[in-house]
């Protein structure tokens, strides 16, 4: 990871700012849940992680939960933010580790990346099943069959928690996580063409 010095925090100070505004402005998607939300707040995240390091990148997504809470709120009594606070170990330890085992090239990019959004698609799973619904339903007063219920309100398709983890949790992450990295990236090469400082820290071309 590069030295710590002024700058490296400045950036990471900004990036995560800037992570913590963009988390605000989300959006629905059509047939998905209520409290699932689209938002372009690992964008940030991606940018720390290949200019600074993994150390930055967790401080972004960390430090972007509290601008989040401190400055609009939470419409799910925090329980979409632990499942972010959650995804923060799954974001960062697999893709950087993955990164460095294929020596830091273009390609260990893109291929950690992918390993990245599967383990998080993953995890979402299992945390949405075991986690973040019961909580959400205890939160709402609600036992966990009506939260199903109320999500098949909005896609008939849905009848129970299984059909809710393929019809809404797998794809809802793959569109998420897809959108940022992908944007993340392409930012990424575009700052990195337009200003030195912001590059991939590449060991092999």
């Amino acid at each position: 990871m590069k030295k710590w010095n002024v700058q490296t925090i400045v950036l990471t100070a900004m990036l995560a700012g800037l992570a913590g505004a963009l988390m605000s402005l989300e959006f629905s998607l059509p047939m998905m849940p209520p409290f699932y939300k689209i938002d372009f707040s690992d964008v940030p995240s991606v940018i720390a992680l290949f200019s600074v390091g993994p150390v930055s990148a967790a401080l972004v997504e960390i430090i972007k939960l509290v601008v989040k809470v401190v400055t609009v709120g939470t419409n799910t009594a925090y329980v979409g933010e632990l499942a972010n606070l959650l995804g923060v170990a799954l974001f960062v330890l697999p893709t950087w580790f993955v990164y460095k085992k294929m020596h830091k090239t273009r390609k260990a990019v893109i291929v950690s990346l992918l390993v990245g959004m599967v383990v998080r698609t993953a995890f979402a799973c299992f945390c949405n099943a075991c986690i973040t619904l019961p909580l959400y339903a205890k939160a709402m007063g609600m036992p966990l069959d009506s939260v199903v219920q109320m999500v098949g309100s909005v896609n008939p398709s849905i009848k129970d928690l299984t059909s809710f983890i393929a019809l809404a949790t797998i794809p809802f992450n793959l569109i998420k996580i897809a959108a940022n990295y992908l944007i993340g990236y392409f930012l990424m090469e575009r700052l990195a063409s337009v200003r030195p400082s912001f590059k991939f820290i590449y060991e092999a071309k």
